[in-house]
């Protein structure tokens, strides 16, 4: 069971994801969580350094999609702003989400990977549906309250993670700061 929580890879923020380890890794697109993920959750738009490693990735061929259980009113113009598809309402820790955003872009699950912020969510849904997963820290504590509610065991579940895999430990930020 623990290894369904386990991402594949952790870092601290999706801009330490490089092209390059991607193209090693033999992943060709990616679905990208939204909130605390690629934005802060009550942002209306995109810090550049987002933006620019989007734009960056997309010109060396790397197909992406945002990935949320958002409503598709409230997806829609930050993929817009991207210029990616994107799921919404995915469901997750439901695979259906997963599997339509990956047809979306016309891959196979071993050529995807799924970046997010959460365990529960984000991972789970990942390797439920074989897709490659990289766990990032939330850009921000604010977050809706059921997600607040999940960040302690989450939290718990990353050291177990870490101690039991010889990883360094990557700490989820306080929920108050």
């Amino acid at each position: 069971m623990l290894s369904l929580l386990t991402p594949h890879l952790q870092f601290r923020t999706v801009l330490d994801v490089k092209i390059d380890l991607l193209r090693s890794l033999g992943l060709e697109g990616l679905l990208l969580d939204l909130d605390c993920t690629l934005k802060d959750y009550h942002a209306n738009r995109f810090h550049q350094d987002v933006v620019d490693w989007v734009t960056g990735l997309k010109s060396s061929g790397i197909a992406l999609c945002l990935l949320s259980n958002a409503k598709p009113s409230r997806i829609e113009p930050f993929a817009r702003a991207l210029q990616i598809p994107f799921v919404a309402k995915a469901l997750k820790p439901s695979t259906i989400g997963c599997h339509v955003a990956v047809q979306k872009l016309r891959l196979k699950r071993e050529q995807t990977g799924l970046i997010g912020d959460q365990i529960f969510s984000d991972v789970l849904a990942g390797r439920l549906a074989g897709l490659f997963t990289i766990l990032v820290q939330p850009t921000s504590s604010e977050e809706p309250w059921f997600t607040r509610v999940k960040r302690p065991l989450e939290r718990q579940v990353l050291r177990w993670i870490n101690r039991s895999t010889k990883r360094p430990d990557l700490e989820l930020p306080p929920i108050n700061k």
